[in-house]
Formats: structure tokens, C-alpha cells, sequence
């Protein structure tokens, strides 16, 4: 055994006596006697507070969550989106977004710019295609001021010409990038082929549309949009009656405006390619998943199935759901070295939803990758395939990955608007995590043999030339070869 000789002399001593394991109690150290094993056992987590809702005279709804910390987040969520625009509004929705927190008819920017310091706050906004957020973050000592100048941003926004001017040539520039973008293109490409009426409408406007957009159409899109009963007020980490003494005044006179029929949409299915001159070739493959949110429990065994698929890139495992225990990284990933990247999404709307598959994999081997991808969509529909461990492991990704995001105070005021939105009831999130954990096998294969009876929408980017047909994939996902028999394929080709 190696030997230490002290520097100011005197025995040598070995390494262990100088070094003691980690492993091994310090000298001298008593510890607490063991508590009985009834205490051994944890708590059990402390319920989830539930949401309180009230609806003032004209509609709007004010909903909160009071949860305990220093920190609370005000959000206004409005039924507003792409799908509501109309040829002559087309992009209105994009551009309010960019106009969000700008100037209104009693502050400044600098005086907005203030506010926002003095209460340690942070502003955002973000349209999406059926709804439009606005969130404002802060300490929640500063709740009255917080919602005053919310309100004030959303409810009197003074749309100066030059600052639309100047947020129109901010958004030409913005398109320019979008196509070096190919997942989010392809995304927006998905919606655009894939859905007929307002579900079509573009979330990202086109240089039309922008050649066309002023001030007028955006001002007529806000006023003809922003009525309260297309609006919820949402705040996590607030007393109830807190925020109702503060914001009902200042939301009661909002008018009710003339009822708004719900635009209409129809999924259809569809092929785009877009000719790109790269080594990669990028494919989504989505299908309908009919119901959306008001079919809830579809709604969430499609979020399920998306874990449960996963996926990842060849240069990272990535977060929940994308790690290495995953059916596509496993059964993908690891097995084709060649494969870049390779992963399940999905989107839920109020009455549909899209399930579907995005990969990118070098040009020439393209074809190849888009077969993977069906053998992969096409199993999780066969009885048996997929194995209660793999779903367990699944359910408790996606309940972790909700109860990680609810974490934020951001993504809970916003989740509330969204839910009250749709029912207006305000369910507890733990409801949601309670649906997740009795998702079932059975559950999953119905799931995936209804989505898979619809009409494939595609969209490439890259080398299109090289992709499959929409008909090859097509017929391809109607009559699926055997195990063996995509062997063989993989094999000769």
C-alpha cells in the first residue's frame, strides 16, 4: 500500500487514514435515532388549490389561483386569433402582438417602462391561433398597480401610425426567417394544407397580407374582437377578492359587442414541399385527432402519446419525454445512426387537434426515414405493441412535465385563461393530472387507430424531390407491411 510521510516528519501514514471514505461516519458524529416506520412513510402532496371564477354583469370573467410566495403573474387571455381574421384583417392578429405594450391613450412608453420597474415586474404577449395573451409578471405586493397597467395596455391601446408602420417592416423582416426556420415553417405549412377555413388561416402573415395591413384593419380586428365575453382576467399567487376589488371596476364597463359566430373549420389533409437547397431533408407527417379540448380525455391521451413516442436529435438525448427511454429514441434513434433528428408532436385546439411526426435526415436517405416514421406511427395502433411499462413511464413524464411548467407563475395565469375559456367552470389542475394517470393501453391503440383512419397531411422542406408521395404515404398507413416484411425493406433499400 502506497505511504504518506508527513512533511514535518514524524510515521508515515497510509492514504486511507489520511483520506477517509465519504462512505464512512466522521469521528465523534451521533446521529438522531431512526424514526418509527409510521413516520417513514411521506405525506401525501397537499391538494392543489382550485380556481375561483366570478363572472362580472357583462361577461367578463375574473379567475384566480392563491398560492402561496412573493411573486404573481396577472394574464388576460382574449378569444381572439388568426382563425378569426377575415381576407381584409388577415395578419391583425400577429401585429397586435407586436404592438402589445406600446403607448395607449394615458400612458407613455416611458411611463409603461416605469411601472414595470417599480413593481420588478416583466411584460409579454403572444397570439396564437384561436386566442391572444397578455401576461404581466411582478411581486405581488404590487398587485393594484400590476393590474391597472395591464388593463390600461390592453383595453386602450392608441395604435400609432408610426409605430404600426414601424412593426409592419419589423414583421416583413421576421417572414425573411421564417423559411430558414424548417420546423416552425413546416408547422405553419401543416395548418395551411391541412385544414380548410379559419384553421388555414396563417399564424405568421404573408407579404400580402402585410403589403396590405394598416391601422384601420387592425383597430377594426381589435375593436370588433376584444368584448367581454371573449376576455378572462387570470392571476396565480393572488387573493380572490384582492383581485376582484382591483380589477372589476376596471373591467365593468367593457361592452359585450354583438355576438360572434365561431369560424368554421375542416381538417382535409393535404401535401406542401417547399424546394430548399441543403444537405437535410426535413418531413412532418400530422393526422386529426377530432374532439380537441371539448373532447378532453382525447385531448389528453394524444399528450400521452406524444411522450410516450418521444424522439430526440442525434446530438442530444433533450427534456422529458425526449430522453433515451422513449419509443423513437430507442427504436429510431439509436438504431439509425444516419437519422439527424426524429420526434412526436401535437396541438390541441377547442374542436381538433394534430398528432404527427417531424424528422430531418440527409437527402438521399430521406425516403427511407419517412418509412421509419410510419412503421413507428402505425405500431403504437396495434394491440400489444406498446407495454405497460412504457405507458407508466410515459403518464409519469407528462405529469411531471405539466406540474414543472404550472411551476411558473407565467404558464399557470395563462393556463387558467385558456381553460376558462373553454370550460368555464375552471377545473384544478389536479383533475387533469388524475385523467392523465387513467389513460390505459386500450386507450392509446384507439386513439391511434382513429388518427391514423384520417387523410395524412405532409410537409417537406429540403430536397423534396426524394420524399414520398402523399399517395405512397397514404397507402402506405392504410395497408401497413408485417414486421418481417419491413425488415426486408429496411434491408434492400
Amino acid at each position: 500500500m502506497r505511504r504518506l510521510r508527513s512533511l514535518a516528519g514524524g510515521r508515515s501514514r497510509t492514504y486511507a487514514e489520511r483520506f477517509p471514505s465519504l462512505l464512512d461516519l466522521l469521528p465523534g458524529l451521533h446521529l438522531p435515532p431512526a424514526p418509527h416506520d409510521e413516520y417513514q412513510q411521506s405525506p401525501p402532496p397537499p391538494s392543489l388549490p382550485r380556481t375561483e371564477v366570478t363572472t362580472l354583469p357583462n361577461g367578463v370573467r375574473i379567475a384566480s389561483q392563491d398560492i402561496p410566495g412573493p411573486l404573481c403573474c396577472v394574464s388576460v387571455t382574449v378569444a381572439a386569433g388568426s382563425v378569426h381574421e377575415t381576407p381584409s384583417s388577415a395578419g391583425a392578429a400577429y401585429m397586435l402582438e407586436k404592438l402589445a405594450f406600446h403607448e395607449t391613450q394615458n400612458r407613455g412608453l416611458g411611463e409603461i417602462a416605469l411601472s414595470v420597474e417599480a413593481t420588478g415586474g416583466k411584460l409579454g404577449a403572444e397570439a396564437e391561433r384561436e386566442r391572444m395573451f397578455y401576461r404581466f409578471g411582478a411581486l405581488r405586493a404590487s398587485l393594484a398597480l400590476t393590474v391597472e397597467v395591464l388593463l390600461d395596455c390592453v383595453r386602450n391601446p392608441a395604435f400609432l401610425r408610426n409605430q404600426v408602420r414601424s412593426k409592419v417592416a419589423e414583421a416583413r423582416e421576421e417572414l425573411s426567417f421564417l423559411e430558414s426556420d424548417p420546423e416552425l415553417f413546416l408547422r405553419e405549412s401543416l395548418h395551411r394544407v391541412g385544414y380548410s377555413g379559419a384553421l388555414g388561416n396563417p399564424l405568421f402573415p404573408t407579404k400580402e397580407a402585410l403589403a396590405r395591413i394598416d391601422r384601420a384593419a387592425i383597430r377594426s380586428f381589435y375593436f370588433e374582437n376584444y368584448t367581454a365575453d371573449r376576455l378572462v382576467l387570470a392571476a396565480s399567487g393572488v387573493n380572490h377578492q384582492h383581485l376582484l376589488d382591483i380589477a372589476a371596476p376596471l373591467l365593468s364597463d367593457l361592452p359585450k359587442g354583438s355576438p360572434v359566430h365561431k369560424p368554421k373549420s375542416a381538417y382535409t389533409g393535404g401535401d406542401f414541399r417547399h424546394k430548399s437547397d441543403s444537405e437535410m431533408t426535413h418531413v412532418a407527417m400530422a393526422f386529426e385527432v377530432p374532439g380537441g379540448w371539448h373532447q378532453e380525455k382525447a385531448a389528453i391521451i394524444m399528450k400521452v402519446m406524444q411522450t410516450l413516442m418521444g424522439g430526440g436529435a442525434s446530438y442530444s438525448s433533450g427534456g422529458p419525454g425526449k430522453g433515451m427511454q422513449s419509443r423513437l429514441y430507442l427504436r429510431v434513434m439509436v438504431e439509425y445512426d444516419w437519422m439527424q433528428s426524429i420526434s412526436a408532436f401535437s396541438t390541441v385546439y377547442d374542436d381538433t387537434g394534430l398528432f404527427g411526426i417531424h424528422l430531418a435526415a440527409p437527402s438521399d436517405l430521406v425516403a427511407e426515414a419517412v418509412d421509419i416514421a410510419i412503421r413507428e406511427l402505425t405500431a403504437i395502433a396495434r394491440p400489444g405493441e406498446v407495454t405497460e411499462a412504457e405507458l407508466g413511464r410515459a403518464k409519469n413524464l407528462t405529469i411531471s412535465s405539466i406540474l414543472q411548467n404550472l411551476e411558473s407563475r407565467d404558464n399557470h395565469a395563462e393556463d387558467m385563461g385558456r381553460q376558462i375559456l373553454v370550460d368555464s367552470s375552471g377545473k384544478a389542475s389536479q383533475d387533469l393530472l388524475e385523467r392523465i394517470d387513467e389513460v390505459t393501453l386500450d386507450d392509446i391503440t384507439s386513439v391511434a387507430q382513429k388518427m391514423l383512419s384520417s387523410c395524412p397531411t405532409m410537409a417537406s422542406w429540403g430536397d423534396v424531390d426524394k420524399v414520398p408521395t402523399h399517395e405512397y404515404v397514404q397507402k402506405l398507413i392504410e395497408s401497413p407491411p408485417s414486421d418481417l416484411m419491413w425488415m426486408l425493406k429496411s434491408f434492400f433499400s
